[in-house]
């Protein structure tokens, strides 16, 4: 069972992606029922409670707390195993924010989202060094975009050069891990745009195997983080 809270308020691209665009959050008497994709995958997001998908979202912080803080409180997301928190590039608002009202939850950590390039890494840095200081555990790092592989002549290009060696060599020289790398594939962005599945729509797909790879070892990160704080209690 999975929820997945979009907390990016000025810019939640959550229900297109999930091909919810245009349903709308219900309240019952336990509180806003998520919108659900599958059965055991609800989702929630400022996106339902726009009029149009193209409405600009302009709040300031207090505002923006206080919606998060009511997605927290007030959504009847009933018994989950991983909630998953889908936050704006940046460490501002939102951040601090979630990782506060969580404080008593035991976050298991943050995955963290790169592209291979010196301009992303120098942000992705910021974002470790953030959760470091606000003493959120690093799962690990994805690399996105990683290289793209010519569906004709099988040759690979670097779109996107690492030119200072990429996030593999800032994993090693910030000692966190690396989940894995993604691949460019034009699929992910027409599944997305259509709101469907990229496991689904590509099995097979080099980028596939990359994200399952990333899935499976988020999963035992988090089984084993859940038996260490067991044994603590």
């Amino acid at each position: 069972q999975v929820a997945l809270l979009d907390i990016d308020i000025c810019g939640p691209s959550i229900p297109k992606m999930m091909g919810l665009e245009g349903e709308q959050v219900h309240q019952s008497g336990s509180g806003w029922s998520p919108v659900y994709v599958e059965e055991n995958l609800g989702v929630m997001s400022v996106g339902f409670l726009l009029s149009s998908p193209d409405d600009a979202v302009i709040w300031r912080g207090p505002k923006k707390n206080g919606l998060i803080k009511q997605f927290l409180r007030d959504v009847d997301w009933g018994e989950i195993d991983y909630l998953i928190v889908d936050t704006p590039p940046g460490t501002s608002d939102e951040h601090l924010s979630i990782v506060q009202y969580l404080s008593a939850a035991h976050i298991d950590g943050a995955v963290i989202i790169t592209t291979p390039q010196e301009v992303s890494l120098q942000d992705v840095r910021k974002e470790i060094n953030f959760c470091h200081k606000v003493k959120l555990p690093v799962i690990g790092v994805v690399e996105n975009m990683s290289g793209f592989v010519c569906p004709k002549c099988k040759n690979e290009s670097q779109i996107f050069p690492p030119t200072t060696g990429g996030a593999e060599k800032m994993c090693q020289n910030l000692n966190v891990s690396l989940l894995g790398k993604v691949p460019l594939d034009p699929q992910i962005g027409k599944s997305c745009d259509k709101g469907q599945s990229f496991l689904s729509e590509a099995p097979d797909s080099p980028a596939t195997l990359s994200y399952r790879n990333i899935i499976q070892r988020i999963q035992e990160y988090c089984d084993q983080h859940h038996f260490q704080k067991e044994k603590i209690i």
